[in-house]
């Protein structure tokens, strides 16, 4: 059973100049919370721009009914090139999505080179219309839950996803979820 992310004691670069593991874990951040911003407004590319191209993504969760776990998407960076690509022709209400993450924890490789990071995100629908528009319209709902588990690569100082796992709390996926989360 994968309901639980594992959190190991924080690693910092074991024998690297402790700087350089703090520049690497603020490089990590920044990544991170750059993605959220690129995200939140829809500016799907230059959020592909902070991924490596050996960049994998997925969208996971565990059913306590099937006793499995979902995967809901599973895609390399030439795969979500080409369902950005498609986004304009899906079928959506146009609510927006807004997300909170919060780092949690970054570890740094021993070589300087690589870092993993938990953090957790909630993400907000903001409702435009739909079958009561006339209601909902306005009103901000709780849409997802979850925590991402994300991999890197550093190069010049710059930390590039080489995967995200979107571990989501909800099995059940509405509007806008198949924009990257």
């Amino acid at each position: 059973m994968d309901t639980q992310v594992e959190i190991s004691a924080p690693t910092m670069g074991g024998g690297l100049d402790p700087s350089i593991s703090r520049d690497v874990a603020d490089a990590v951040r920044d990544t991170i919370y750059r993605a959220t911003i690129l995200l939140d407004s829809q500016e799907w590319n230059n959020w592909l721009e902070l991924c490596d191209e050996s960049f994998s993504y997925d969208i996971k969760s565990w059913s306590p009914e099937i006793n499995y776990d979902m995967t809901y998407l599973h895609a390399s960076r030439k795969d979500m090139e080409a369902l950005i690509r498609l986004l304009p022709k899906h079928n959506t209400d146009h609510s927006p999505l807004t997300r909170h993450t919060s780092v949690y924890t970054v570890d740094v490789g021993d070589n300087g080179e690589t870092a993993s990071a938990v953090s957790g995100f909630i993400v907000f629908q903001h409702l435009l219309d739909g079958t009561n528009s006339h209601i909902d319209s306005g009103e901000s709902r709780l849409f997802l839950v979850g925590k991402y588990l994300d991999t890197f690569k550093i190069v010049d100082g710059r930390a590039m996803f080489t995967s995200r796992i979107a571990r989501l709390e909800n099995r059940r996926l509405d509007k806008g979820s198949h924009w990257p989360i």
